[in-house]
């Protein structure tokens, strides 16, 4: 049997797009899987199996990036590498030097570069402006050096079609974030419901570049109550919000499980998804993970009028496309679908055949077992097993 390790020094045990995805699909394929992942806590710390899956939490000190990115990361290389596995496939970018040396051992290693990370660390608000370019420019060439020895790379979505890997990597697939059907919250809980029509909700990461400030301005304005469930960017923003008079219209709920998004979707009438026009946003040729649940729940969406956005609104029929810098567009937006029921019940049904239909798990699992399956024929190739 094929033996794959997963390992990541920055995501969580259960994370969605790592473990519930990859690594519980490629179990089920019939490959032996492992995720060596950092400890959510000291006393979580061991050896459990999920799934079919084999979880190694490995304890560090993730008090600092900086802990984490050094000692932590090496933590858990130095585990994934006791599994001598025949196929790597690492997550994080500061794994990067690990992921070269299992290449040099005779590994097949793939990375999964969840983000454009040249791009995102321009946005760094942790890292002064002055340096950002710099380092920026430092990474993406030693993400280049390290990525043409590896087997595949792969990444959510390409940039205004372009693969940003192009070039760089030996061989490049997409593989995107769409959401589990079996996990997504469905209409039933959290759709078309009992709803008092003055309420819109907006989950994920809570930030400045995620538009949440003109959100918060545009459901003022419109005079609705929004709901946000995640997590702000940092103290100092949320602080920056709630001093705004407009912040009166918001309920914040924090971070929140399946259940609890299913209860808030159940009793919400638009889900948003308003992001700036800042760093990779625009660019990219995918939607933001919330908006995939909007639509599997069978919520109408509101959405950034860039371009793949729009071209996928106007052909799928599941929202309205709006410049998520304007208050006012964005309050228009969500009256207009407060006011013609029939056709917010129309696009929310719209988006739920979308998921359905084209933009789910299933279609990107095939994917993924062909990746793993080109790679467990260059393992045999190697062994001497297949000719």
């Amino acid at each position: 049997m094929t033996k794959v390790c997963h390992f990541s020094s920055a995501h969580a045990p259960n994370d969605t797009r790592i473990f519930h995805k990859q690594c519980a699909s490629l179990a089920k394929e019939g490959y032996e899987v492992t995720f060596v992942v950092k400890a959510k806590d000291s006393r979580s710390a061991g050896v459990s199996t999920e799934k079919g899956v084999k979880i190694v939490q490995v304890p560090i000190d993730a008090s600092s990036r900086l802990k984490r990115m050094l000692f932590g990361a090496k933590a858990v290389y130095q585990k994934a590498l006791e599994e001598d596995a025949d196929i790597y496939e690492f997550h994080d970018p500061e794994l990067l030097p690990y992921g070269l040396k299992l290449a040099k051992k005779g590994k097949q290693v793939i990375f999964d570069s969840h983000e454009d990370y040249p791009t995102q660390i321009m946005e760094k608000e942790w890292i002064p402006s002055v340096f950002r370019k710099i380092i920026s420019g430092c990474y993406r060439s030693y993400e280049t050096h390290v990525v043409k020895h590896l087997a595949a790379v792969l990444f959510p979505c390409t940039k205004n079609g372009v693969n940003i890997f192009e070039g760089r990597a030996k061989r490049t697939v997409i593989l995107s974030n769409a959401v589990m059907l079996e996990e997504a919250v469905s209409p039933q809980e959290g759709g078309i419901g009992q709803k008092d029509g003055k309420t819109v909700c907006c989950t994920g990461s809570l930030t400045y570049q995620r538009g949440i400030t003109h959100l918060i301005r545009a459901a003022h304005l419109a005079g609705v109550r929004l709901v946000l469930a995640g997590k702000y960017s940092s103290e100092e923003y949320q602080k920056e919000l709630e001093s705004m008079p407009e912040y009166e219209c918001v309920e914040y709920l924090g971070y929140l499980g399946r259940k609890e998004l299913a209860q808030v979707y159940a009793r919400t009438s638009i889900g948003m998804s308003t992001i700036l026009n800042v760093g990779q946003y625009a660019d990219l040729d995918n939607f933001p993970t919330k908006v995939y649940e909007y639509m599997a729940a069978g919520l109408p969406v509101i959405v950034s009028d860039y371009p793949f956005m729009r071209r996928a609104v106007e052909a799928e029929g599941f929202g309205i496309a709006v410049d998520p810098s304007d208050p006012q567009a964005i309050a228009q937006a969500i009256n207009r679908l407060l006011a013609d029921r029939d056709m917010a019940l129309k696009m929310g049904e719209a988006g739920r055949a979308a998921i359905t239909q084209k933009y789910n798990w299933g279609i990107e699992e095939n994917c993924l077992s062909c990746i793993e399956s080109w790679n467990r024929k260059r393992v045999l190739l190697k062994r001497g097993l297949l000719c």
